[in-house]
């Protein structure tokens, strides 16, 4: 459980969005749902792990232990105008367990990902026409949060679940923005920003089950997280520098940064255990959440940095036989794709939008004492964009290991 949180102070992305706000949002799915774009909302598994919706934790089969984590490395080109620039990133996802503790009920532990910080890039211009001072500006920051939880699930009808997820929010960030001519008597001005956050995170989840007939029947799921505002402290320091004098104005405002509240909602189609198909469609109420921003009026606590956002997820997965002793028959085939508008303001304007599709597979792991875990591996090309603004196109590789082994079966003597 260590390793992750510690994997997590390394920086998933060069993307100058990051600047804003909590920064990009992190995909909350494990590695099955990864290689559908994310969708979880109706779906539940024996022996896979959704996080997204704690009721498919009831699901869990009773003699499974499972221990799934995730590692995602991508590719990201950045285009604004004519100019390009390629970068690439790493980093640990997520890591977690399910089991069953009793009939009809199931529980989950794990650390998952919420928000990522992480650009570095400076613009230079000349003073004036003619002029040989030039003027930069360096940006620059690294940061992120976290969720570590607890969940269980249970269902008290049949064809009913319900769960809900309690977990540990926390967080930080370092962002500095420094302005400096190249004339060495020049003043200098620096701004330090920085924070530190933590709370509780709580998710609750129901889904229902509907048989249609033969081998049919369909799940709806739906979702809810209360937003609230988070502890800790979010402060500013401005350090002005000439000939070797510095002075430095501090700022500094407590509870000043809100998550907010998430509803969603899924339907879910199963056929037998060869298909699945999904969709999913997600609200978060960040308009009016508070975050720190330096403005006209000084370093103060704004409720006008985010805007509400919309998600909407599809995707589906076919396996042949899932008990065949033909190994491609027993290969999970994925895909999927997602669209998501802006929750981020930049200068006061939309920020961007994401569009994605993913392809995946659910690659079996055989050997002489297991033949239920699975490898999964998912490919994602994403893009970020917003008018007049940098264009983002991520290739992502997503990897993660679910190990599925029986520890709870008992032996019998005849």
């Amino acid at each position: 459980m260590l390793l992750p949180a510690m994997a997590f102070a390394q920086s998933g992305t060069n993307s100058p969005y990051s600047q804003f706000g909590l920064g990009l949002l992190s995909d909350p799915s494990t590695g099955f749902n990864r290689g559908m774009a994310g969708v979880a909302l109706g779906m539940h598994e024996s022996n896979q792990i959704n996080y997204q919706n704690p009721a498919s934790y009831a699901y869990t089969d009773s003699l499974t232990f499972i221990f799934d984590v995730g590692a995602a490395f991508q590719v990201t080109n950045f285009k604004e105008g004519t100019r390009k620039l390629n970068a690439n990133n790493s980093n640990f996802e997520y890591a977690t367990m399910a089991f069953r503790v009793a009939p009809n009920f199931g529980m989950s532990v794990g650390i998952m990902p919420f928000s990522n910080i992480g650009y570095d890039y400076f613009t230079s211009n000349k003073v004036s026409e003619g002029s040989t001072t030039y003027y930069s500006t360096s940006y620059n920051g690294t940061g992120g949060s976290r969720v570590m939880y607890v969940g269980a699930g249970w269902s008290p009808l049949k064809n009913l679940s319900i769960g809900a997820n309690i977990g540990y929010l926390w967080g930080s960030y370092s962002r500095n923005v420094i302005n400096a001519y190249s004339d060495e008597n020049a003043n200098t001005i620096g701004r330090y920003y920085s924070a530190e956050f933590n709370s509780y995170k709580l998710d609750i989840g129901i889904q229902y089950t509907q048989k249609l007939g033969g081998k049919n029947s369909v799940t709806l799921g739906a979702t809810f997280s209360p937003g609230h505002t988070l502890g800790g402290s979010a402060d500013l320091n401005e350090v002005s520098t000439s000939t070797n004098i510095s002075d430095t104005t501090k700022y500094s405002h407590d509870k000043a940064i809100a998550i907010p509240t998430t509803l969603g909602v899924g339907l879910a189609w199963y056929h037998g255990k060869k298909i699945r198909l999904g969709a999913d469609y997600s609200f978060q109420k960040w308009d009016g959440c508070k975050f720190p921003d330096l403005t006209s009026k000084g370093y103060v606590v704004t409720t006008d940095a985010y805007k509400n956002r919309h998600k909407v997820t599809l995707g589906g997965e076919f396996v042949a036989d899932a008990t065949s002793r033909k190994y491609l028959k027993r290969v999970h085939f994925r895909a999927g794709a997602s669209y998501a508008t802006p929750h981020l303001k930049v200068n006061g304007h939309d920020g961007p939008k994401e569009i994605a599709a993913t392809i995946g597979l659910g690659l079996p792991i055989s050997n002489s004492w297991n033949n239920r875990s699975l490898l999964n591996i998912s490919a994602q090309w994403a893009q970020n964009n917003a008018t007049g603004l940098i264009r983002e196109n991520t290739f992502r590789i997503n990897i993660g290991i679910t190990f599925n082994e029986r520890w709870f079966q008992k032996w019998k003597v005849e």
